[in-house]
């Protein structure tokens, strides 16, 4: 079946409401793009220009270009009101945060403040595209309703959340796009190339990075939101093609329990606005039955944690221009106009709810005030200042009160270093988005969730923490956060020490090996100079190296500054322990990183590892995409990472088993692990959980029963061998790790083939099943074999969770550059 795209008779009128006069002077979207909004799929660069004319034409919007997305495209925020809330704005704001700081502040009279945000995901386009026939009638629709609205109402507009996201698959949808649009979901419009346009750049899920700010999209949106703290955020997506449309609440159940019951109260109210403008058009809609509210890093739930209401909307996705589906040809417009409507519905109960929901957030600030206890909490990690620099950061952004630790001092057995360690005043204004962070939960009243069930942020960033601190620990507050500056001790004409407990060191090391000079590993603990040293210590030479001593000091100088790292010099060889010139200082080579992507492979899990070496660490990965990895030669490269995959294929197999065994370091994540051992690369012992008798379970609720042994995402606790060069840098004898997979290796018979492995009461923080709580006890998440002359390295699961997961990413740089000595 085909049909032209005149009979979905595209044209503006479709989407606006037909009582309303429009001003002739803004131009439509058509005057500026040059189609019909639903005709084509909006490009970013399209979106932009007509934003930009709308602002020019418009005394009732202001642009503000907010900085730009890893493909450097600008992240525009269009703020919306009245021309006379535009003249008196500063004041506007500067009221509105006072009401959130003072409860005997009069509210009545204060604008609403909403923030509409579109298109997260930027393959569920009818947000975005819906954004430009939104701004059209906020710009150009005449009358005393949209007088008031404008009067009462402070619109932050966010046209497109994920820009290079919606180009990617605005690209896609549109080169793909025939002539006479063809709905058969099998046509290639509707099946998007690996790895598709959900994600950013770095191919991250955006709408998980609320809370920990990792990426520049998040970090411009979380600072308008505190700049303003909006009464409401909405958060427009696409679901499957079989669905209609979804409006919170949620899942009661699901909800986040330091979430007031009033934010679900007054959701609820508002939903009442969003079916009766659904119920006008004919379009068909639910709640209440799927999606969630438990994890605050989403944009429908954070604001919840910030006195805030968050608004999901889920639209039935076309994913192209018009598809066949259970409830007939779905068409691009149509999912425009709901989504549109939806945009209005909100700003209708904004505008009638004006006055409860302002009463609402000021309510909850001063609850939060209140009830603050007059302690704190601290956070650091005495050998990682860069770590807990960047914890730290992510607190700042949250507009979150730290301090620094007015002097060392040990609590739980644990060093709290001045410039190395926070303070968190407890009786602040933001105290309930601190708890929310650090959060630590094993019991819940559901065994599903939508997305991951713990984040707790000290095990996520591997800091030492503790709670329940007196105030009299906290030195001045830190207005100016800056990260601890790297040092060389002085210029040596022996060698240099660089220990490897900071972050930045892998970026250090891979810099100095790259220069061509020669760097040794410490494989023990020794004494230099007064100096205690660890295993992983860096040796750098000066004898016989490419650069002479002064050339020497001034690049580890450079890299030392860069890295944020401390580099000491050292006058002698002899040391307490292991001398300088043992063979206990291994050898390292440089190393060239290979990573194997495209179809069949884990997008995120493969992003967050190219992000971590290529914006972190400055290290070079090649990613070679599976759809022509059988023609490319890869005997240059030292090491292969794998992100999950179920099946390399047989050709692949024999491919990089010749590559191991003859030296090459292959290092699989996840799914890989098992066909790793399946294919004989490594001998792997799995164990499986044990379901028991499945009783009183009705047929309507068995799929609950067979989700909750899903691990969506948990964190477990680990005791680890520090002298195994995986545990390289770390300064514990335990270490938390993320975990969202039910793949569970049995330990070897050697201990010390056991470098990282699960407690016997793993669990730290998170919901796991009884079932499988009894078998991942004294598991092994890590494995390294010997395959010929070369080495296979398994993990069970993601060290590289998320950009956030500083903690273990340690890990996987231990896996490149130490390999060999395991």
């Amino acid at each position: 079946m085909s049909f032209s795209m005149s009979a979905q008779k595209v044209d503006l009128s479709y989407y606006l409401p037909k009582d309303v006069t429009y001003n002739q002077n803004i131009p439509t979207p058509k005057s500026i793009i040059g189609h019909e909004v639903g005709e084509w799929h909006v490009t970013h660069d399209k979106l932009v220009t007509y934003m930009k004319a709308l602002a020019a034409s418009s005394d009732r919007i202001a642009l503000e270009d907010r900085g730009n997305t890893f493909e450097d495209r600008p992240l525009l925020l269009l703020t919306i009101t009245s021309t006379k809330n535009h003249d008196n704005l500063d004041k506007i704001r500067e009221n509105h945060i006072d009401a959130t700081n003072n409860n005997t502040i009069d509210i009545s009279k204060n604008p609403i403040v909403v923030y509409q945000g579109f298109s997260i995901h930027g393959n569920e386009p009818s947000g975005s595209n819906a954004a430009l026939a939104v701004a059209y009638y906020l710009a150009a629709a005449e009358g005393p309703e949209v007088d008031d609205l404008l009067k009462n109402t402070v619109i932050l507009f966010d046209p497109s959340f994920n820009p290079d996201g919606l180009q990617r698959f605005a690209y896609w949808a549109n080169t793909n796009r025939s002539k006479n649009i063809n709905p058969d979901p099998n046509d290639r419009e509707y099946t998007e190339i690996w790895p598709r346009g959900r994600t950013n750049h770095y191919q991250f899920d955006m709408n998980r990075d609320w809370l920990p700010v990792q990426l520049p999209e998040s970090k411009a949106r979380i600072a308008s939101f505190h700049k303003w703290l909006p009464n409401i955020l909405t958060d427009h997506h696409e679901m499957g093609s079989n669905s209609s449309f979804f409006f919170q609440p949620g899942i009661p159940s699901r909800t986040n329990p330091l979430t007031p019951q009033m934010n679900q109260d007054l959701t609820k109210e508002m939903a009442t606005y969003h079916a009766k403008a659904l119920d006008k058009i004919g379009s068909l809609y639910y709640s209440e039955e799927s999606f969630d509210d438990f994890y605050y890093g989403k944009g429908s739930t954070f604001p919840d944690i910030n006195g805030s209401i968050g608004i999901l909307f889920e639209q039935a996705s076309s994913r192209g221009h018009a598809q066949e589906t259970v409830n007939g040809v779905l068409t691009f417009p149509f999912t425009i106009r709901n989504q549109f409507t939806a945009a209005l519905s909100t700003l209708e109960a904004a505008r009638k709810m004006r006055t409860k929901i302002l009463q609402y957030q000021q309510d909850f600030y001063k609850e939060s005030r209140n009830s603050g206890a007059n302690k704190a909490i601290v956070f650091g990690d005495e050998k990682d200042a860069a770590t807990s620099y960047h914890l730290a950061e992510v607190l700042k952004r949250h507009q979150i009160k730290i301090h620094e630790v007015k002097a060392d001092f040990i609590e739980n057995g644990k060093m709290f270093k001045k410039g190395y360690s926070y303070v968190v005043p407890m009786n602040q204004k933001n105290q309930r988005l601190v708890k929310a962070m650090f959060d630590v939960r094993t019991q819940f009243t559901d065994s599903l969730f939508y997305d991951v069930s713990a984040w707790t942020f000290n095990h996520a960033f591997g800091v030492d923490y503790a709670e329940n601190i007196s105030l009299s620990k906290a030195g001045n507050e830190i207005l100016d956060l800056k990260m601890k500056e790297g040092v060389v001790s002085f210029k040596s004409d022996y060698g240099y020490l660089m220990p490897w407990n900071e972050y930045y060191t892998p970026k250090a090391l891979s810099e100095i090996l790259q220069k061509d000079l020669r760097a040794k590993v410490s494989m023990k603990n020794f004494k230099n100079g007064g100096n205690s040293y660890e295993y992983g210590t860096i040796f750098i030479p000066v004898q016989n190296q490419k650069l002479n001593r002064l050339e020497m000091f001034q690049f580890l100088q450079k890299i030392a500054k860069e890295s944020h790292v401390s580099i000491n010099g050292v006058t002698t060889g002899l040391n307490d322990g292991i001398d300088l010139g043992s063979n206990n200082f291994s050898n390292i080579s440089k190393q060239k990183v290979a990573m194997l992507v495209g179809k069949g492979i884990a997008g995120n899990d493969s992003g967050e590892i190219w992000h971590l070496l290529d914006q972190r660490f400055d290290m070079a990965i090649t990613r070679l995409d599976m759809s022509y990895f059988s023609r490319v030669d890869i005997s240059k490269y030292t090491a292969i990472v794998v992100p999950s995959s179920s099946n390399l294929g047989k050709n692949a197999e024999e491919k990089l088993k010749t590559w191991v065994q003859n030296g090459g370091t292959l290092i699989g994540y996840k799914k890989t692990a098992k066909w790793l051992a399946k294919s004989k690369f490594i001998s792997l012992e799995f164990d499986k959980t044990k379901m028991d008798t499945i009783n009183d379970v009705s047929f309507e609720n068995k799929s609950l029963k067979s989700g909750a042994q899903y691990i969506g995402g948990a964190i477990f606790e680990a005791n680890v061998d520090r002298s195994h060069p995986i545990n390289f840098g770390y300064k514990n004898e335990k270490l938390a790790l993320f975990r969202n997979s039910t793949l569970f290796i049995k330990a070897d018979k050697k201990s010390y083939n056991n470098p990282i492995q699960y407690t016997s009461n793993p669990l730290l923080s998170g919901y796991i099943s009884k079932e499988n709580a009894k078998v991942i006890k004294n598991t092994v998440p890590f494995k390294a074999q010997k395959l010929g002359k070369g080495r296979v390295i398994v993990f069970t699961d993601n060290t590289n969770f998320r950009a956030f997961w500083y903690g273990t990413n340690k890990l996987l740089m231990n896996a490149i550059f130490f390999a060999d000595k395991m």
